[in-house]
């Protein structure tokens, strides 16, 4: 049993152990919807992206996500997003990676539970172009590279500079036009969950 098949193993067991958590939440059938429609936008809006080489908004959209709802919500809708948008662009042994590597994403996200300042949130976009970037260098080196050692593994990183470059930067500028917004819109959802649910609880005043 290779390194290679051990990697892909733990990528595909950890993803189906946070669903199999996700499915015997006790989240409600709203959230649940919210869930899966933020998902859905996330996979939407990158398809009108697709001939443009890593210039997507998918990312900063996990991201906010993740930053408003938590990282189990952010890790949901990342790899949520990743599955529905490929459903157009094409599915392959990447879908699996890209699941997981915006799941990341989204669930760092959520490590901060508040408002970040735009400056601040967009130079974590940036720098969430190049994890994802790297996540996925990773699969195509464990793939397809032969023999795998430090200089190959260097140079498929470097092949991959200029498209990182590109990833990174439109975050940055996604994060820099739309976040305060997109993060206002996606709190006022969340508190009106947050109301509905005591409302549930402690029955209507």
């Amino acid at each position: 049993m290779n390194i290679e098949f051990l990697i892909n193993l733990f990528v595909i067991i950890f993803i189906f152990t946070i669903f199999v958590y996700f499915e015997k939440s006790k989240m409600g059938t709203k959230e649940i919807s919210l869930i899966a429609t933020l998902g859905a936008i996330a996979g939407v809006f990158r398809i009108p992206f697709g001939a443009i080489p890593n210039v997507q908004p998918t990312t900063f959209i996990v991201a906010v996500v993740g930053n408003v709802f938590g990282s189990f919500v952010g890790f949901i809708v990342g790899c949520t997003a990743a599955f529905i948008s490929n459903i157009f662009l094409g599915h392959g042994p990447w879908t699996i990676w890209q699941m997981f590597a915006w799941g990341i994403i989204g669930a760092a996200s959520g490590l901060v539970r508040k408002k970040i300042k735009m400056e601040y949130f967009s130079i974590i976009c940036f720098v969430y172009g190049f994890l994802f970037d790297w996540i996925m260098n990773l699969w195509h080196v464990i793939g397809f590279i032969r023999p795998i050692n430090i200089k190959t593994i260097a140079l498929a990183y470097l092949t991959g500079l200029v498209f990182d470059i590109l990833h990174a930067s439109s975050n940055f500028v996604f994060s820099v036009l739309f976040y305060d917004e997109m993060y206002k819109i996606l709190k006022r959802f969340k508190d009106r969950l947050e109301v509905t649910y005591i409302k549930e609880a402690g029955g209507d005043i």
